[in-house]
């Protein structure tokens, strides 16, 4: 079979052995290559026999767009839409669907081709038939012409602007010198007439470009302006929104003083539940504990039933002198699986709150598992190392999948070893409370070797590699790191240089065995470096010892507000995370009983976080 579908991928039919293919449970992936070679000739009456066929493979879907690329390069439309289930995924195959609707549905060809128009930058080749034929109907005009233009310059794709400025007529001329006017000088955003274009609209969109690109040079400067055209200039009210909400994000981002008071009393009107969140990190930051209070309660209800929110309204309430309503939002917080969660509950003095959800499979559902053709298939991938398209057919079948069918996939993936897939199992089918499955004991023998052997909480270790990798030890970051502790290869080779031992190779970091081994001494190190601290350590794996050296000459001296004031949301997130997971590993190890399991020991909770906290060699 393996040999066959390599001969498929190639096109080399006369070397496959038919024998070995009919009636086996992988026949569709030999058909399909089979099937898609002949495209260019094949009936959409073939795809969509092929697509009934294979509806519960990922076969489907791929094969569907696939015909959908080829036709559409064809112009053979009436056979793209005959495939079709509403609008592709890809822009180059949206672009075809839509060329297909012109003269089949041209109102629907229409709002398709406007959002395909109005971002900021080129567009593939496939869709210029789409565009010339709306231009030609004047769906498209120069209005759009002109918008797409501010927002290629938004988007700094100078090379789209130039080429969307040579299609605008000599009527458009003042529009254009008063762009490039504000394109050498953001300020002169104030001096932009308002009747450009018809009906003033060129003039909305130069000024909410422009103001985009103040807002990001100067944002002290940009207020100063907003200030003297805000009420004047005729802006819809996305484009107001969109100012106003740069304004405020840059102002507090940046920590403009001067611009403090505008973004107080504006971001009630703005509504705005992610600026209202940043707001309260800088009151948390300050120490500021009305602000906080006042925050907490401005965000909508339910981000304020958020256990993160609560467990800060819990804070502020108690610096206040509302004991009261400290201990209700502590309450609230406590029933949270999470950091903030556990942290609420530290501060009751009371265990933690799972939450967890049975993970009962009878044998009877076991048995029937074993038999579905999506397990046969995706076993039979395995055994001829065909790792990539296992996983995507187990995950196609765990998101379409009733609930009590994808619990027992879980629970199949889990008997079989097969750790990260049964993660991914719980995330296709939302099963965020089955944490037997979540959170796996996956290569714990290897963790608890490692993390004895270089003296470092195995639960962490464990935490650190279901956040970074899901337990697939063949994971490859967008930037390199590999395995299941997510081991940059330079960062490796520094290890096994301390460690006395061969730099590995690339292929050995994705062995559990050795990634542990590196990675548990690495985490060791920076446990050093901050007096054994793990949630310093645990920032440090994330965005390096340096930045976090630098936090902590200025961080707030409370954990909490420390985690809260990291400027990285992906670390902020991660730390979080990695402490929430290490306690849901040692609770599940005890079967589920959190009595005796802490997040944080007395150190971690009550020491200062500064720089006394970096050890000095």
């Amino acid at each position: 079979m393996k040999q066959a579908l390599d001969a498929a991928r190639d096109r080399r039919w006369d070397d496959i052995d038919q024998s070995a293919v009919q009636n086996h449970v992988l026949a569709g992936y030999v058909e399909y290559h089979r099937l898609k070679s002949r495209l260019p000739s094949a009936s959409a009456a073939e795809v969509n026999d092929f697509i009934t066929r294979y509806g519960d493979s990922p076969l489907a879907d791929w094969m569907r767009g696939v015909a959908q690329t080829t036709f559409g390069r064809l112009g053979r439309f009436d056979d793209l839409l005959a495939i079709s289930d509403g609008e592709p995924s890809s822009t180059i195959r949206q672009c075809y669907y839509y060329t297909a609707m012109l003269d089949r549905n041209p109102a629907a060809a229409a709002k398709g081709g406007e959002a395909l128009w109005h971002v900021g930058s080129s567009q593939p080749s496939e869709c210029n038939t789409l565009f010339e034929t709306l231009a030609a109907r004047g769906v498209l005009t120069d209005e759009d012409t002109w918008e797409r233009m501010m927002l290629a310059w938004e988007n700094g794709q100078s090379g789209l602007v130039t080429y969307l400025e040579r299609g605008l007529d000599d009527s458009w001329q003042r529009a254009i010198d008063s762009f490039d006017t504000v394109r050498g000088n953001y300020a002169a955003v104030t001096q932009v007439p308002l009747d450009l274009g018809p009906d003033g609209a060129a003039s909305a969109a130069l000024i909410t470009a422009a103001m985009h690109g103040l807002t990001r040079a100067d944002t002290e400067a940009s207020l100063e302006a907003w200030r003297k055209i805000g009420a004047h200039v005729d802006l819809d009210a996305d484009q107001r929104q969109k100012v106003e909400h740069d304004l405020a994000f840059y102002s507090m981002v940046r920590d403009v003083d001067n611009n403090q008071g505008w973004v107080d009393s504006n971001l009630p009107r703005l509504a705005d539940a992610d600026l209202i969140e940043l707001r309260i990190r800088h009151a948390v930051t300050a120490g500021n504990w009305p602000n906080v209070e006042r925050w907490v309660q401005a965000l909508p209800p339910d981000v304020r039933a958020e256990a993160h929110w609560q467990y800060w309204l819990g804070r502020a309430s108690e610096q206040t002198g509302n004991q009261t309503q400290a201990r209700q939002a502590y309450q609230l917080a406590a029933k949270d699986r999470s950091f903030f969660g556990f942290a609420a509950a530290d501060r009751l003095g009371q265990p933690y709150q799972l939450q967890m959800a049975k993970t009962d499979v009878t044998p009877l559902q076991q048995e029937l598992t074993a038999m579905l053709p999506v397990v046969q298939r995706t076993e039979a991938l395995m055994r001829i190392g065909e790792d990539g398209l296992a996983r995507s057919e187990w995950y196609t079948a765990a998101a379409r999948d009733t609930p009590d069918q994808a619990a027992a996939l879980a629970d199949y993936a889990i008997r079989q070893g097969w750790y990260g897939m049964a993660i991914q199992t719980t995330i296709a089918a939302k099963q965020w409370d089955a944490l037997p499955w979540r959170f796996p004991p996956a290569y714990r023998a290897s963790f608890l070797k490692w993390g004895e052997t270089n003296q470092v909480d195995p639960y962490l270790l464990m935490g650190i590699a279901r956040r970074e990798s899901a337990f697939n030890p063949r994971a490859i970051s967008p930037v390199g790191a590999r395995g299941l502790m997510q081991l940059m290869p330079g960062t490796a080779d520094h290890v096994a240089s301390g460690l006395g031992i061969s730099a590995p190779s690339t292929a050995a970091l994705f062995e559990p065995q050795v990634n542990i081994r590196l990675g548990s001494t690495y985490i060791h190190s920076m446990l050093e470096r901050y007096r054994g601290n793990r949630i310093a350590a645990t920032a440090a794996y994330n965005a390096g010892p340096q930045r976090v050296d630098r936090w902590l000459t200025s961080a707030p001296p409370e954990f909490d507000r420390f985690v809260e004031s990291i400027p990285f949301r992906e670390t902020r997130d991660y730390v979080q995370a990695v402490l929430a997971y290490r306690v849901i590993f040692e609770s599940l190890a005890k079967q589920g009983n959190t009595q005796g399991v802490a997040m944080l020991s007395p150190s971690e909770r009550e020491g200062q976080y500064d720089p006394t906290l970096i050890a000095r060699n």
